[in-house]
């Protein structure tokens, strides 16, 4: 068995905390057995590099390994990615090809982002786990495959399980061996350990001078909580790499590349652990908010057209309701010629609020043009980028892909 050292220089692992080195020697130890393994932590930590040190200490190492992000993959190819399929299964399927599993047949698979898998997918995923077996898309013939599995997640799987996401019995089928890395937080002095790593090579790559922090940076690095993890930090050194003149970094200039750290700056559709009403985990919740705010806005309307019907007095109305006004308008001066008074007919009894009812359909026919509008704006917000696109919106990148083929974005 390698000691843990020699692992680390082998996979240009850099850092000493004490919870990281219990994750590497946690692989070490599990990598000579084909038990199936499940790495968790938050996205950028290196999730990546546990299986890739599984798999070459293990008996596999001369055999394929294959990383497949099941994220990246749309709900409606997956199966066939994964497992394969025959000719004429579907349409453009013009010949028989191999899925990973069969590829990979006596070497290993690395799952990631497995908590994103549809969930007819994670019953074929089940059956490789409990006998080897599984069938192409198209086909009725059962193959074996010996492959081992070792996936990854950023999902919490308790809260996936208990919103019927994922199967629970998948989960304990994936996670004999639960190995858990550390977010860079919590890692101390590796920080500025892995900040010099990437400055070094940064500079040596493109011929610069490399740069420095001074103490003071250097403890304004260890205090910030950096959300993005390690890519975070990488494109932090990377970017003050080439921006600075100056090799030796103040906290003054630093802090310009430290995105602000408050979580009032995280996306809104973001899960939440605060409250479970704001946890939008797909566009179905996207549309309930909506239809929500909306409800909300026509109650009020309802009670300041009734106020008005009443009174008659639109500048009495106009004081007793301006925060309803103000929050429907949203403009802070409020006049007059904002309110519009409804006549109603003498022959139209107290309760016909038919025209109010019409205001409501009206609105909740334009719900598809609000998903396009929030979709079209996420895009041009991340340059295009679908992945962060989708984390904005609190959906999986499938679904954005799906979304923008459905709209023709």
């Amino acid at each position: 068995m390698e000691n843990l050292q020699a692992v680390k220089q082998r996979f240009g692992i850099i850092g000493n905390d004490i919870q990281l080195n219990r994750a590497i020697e946690k692989a070490i130890r599990v990598a000579p057995t084909d038990i199936s393994v499940l790495v968790t932590g938050e996205s950028g930590v290196g999730k990546e590099n546990i299986p890739k040190i599984i798999h070459q200490l293990s008996h596999r190492k001369h055999a394929k390994y294959i990383a497949v992000n099941c994220g990246a993959i749309p709900e409606g190819t997956i199966d066939s990615e994964l497992f394969g399929h025959e000719k004429g299964a579907f349409t453009g399927a013009t010949q028989t090809r191999k899925g990973y599993f069969e590829v990979a047949d006596g070497g290993t698979i690395f799952l990631d982002e497995v908590g994103e898998l549809p969930l007819t997918t994670q019953v074929r995923l089940l059956r490789v786990l409990e006998n080897g077996e599984f069938i192409k898309v198209g086909s009725s013939q059962v193959q074996k495959t010996n492959v081992r599995i070792v996936a990854a997640t950023n999902v919490k799987m308790q809260e996936a399980i208990s919103k019927g996401k994922f199967r629970e019995d998948l989960y304990y089928r994936l996670s004999t061996i639960e190995i858990s890395l550390p977010p860079l937080r919590d890692r101390g002095n590796d920080i500025h350990l892995l900040f010099r790593k990437f400055a070094s090579d940064f500079a040596q790559k493109n011929r610069i001078p490399v740069i420095r922090l001074d103490e003071s940076a250097s403890n304004l690095l260890l205090n910030y909580r950096f959300p993005g993890n390690i890519r975070q930090l990488k494109n932090i050194a990377e970017q003050v790499s080439i921006m600075e003149e100056n090799r030796t970094i103040s906290p003054e200039i630093l802090s310009q590349y430290l995105p602000n750290n408050s979580t009032n700056n995280l996306p809104v559709l973001v899960g939440n652990n605060s409250s479970s009403s704001s946890d939008f985990a797909n566009e179905r919740d996207i549309m309930y908010k909506i239809l929500f705010d909306m409800r909300s806005d026509i109650n009020d309307l309802k009670k300041l057209t009734l106020d008005l019907m009443q009174s008659g007095n639109i500048q009495e109305v106009q004081e007793e309701n301006r925060g309803i006004i103000q929050r429907i308008y949203n403009d802070d001066d409020v006049s007059e010629s904002n309110i519009e008074v409804v006549q109603i007919p003498e022959s139209a009894s107290d309760n016909n609020y038919d025209f109010i009812e019409t205001i409501e359909e009206h609105e909740n026919l334009s719900l598809q043009e609000k998903e396009v509008e929030m979709i079209r704006k996420s895009l041009e917000r991340n340059k295009g980028k679908r992945k962060l696109a989708a984390k904005e919106l609190g959906i999986s990148e499938r679904t954005l892909y799906r979304k923008i083929k459905q709209y023709d974005l």
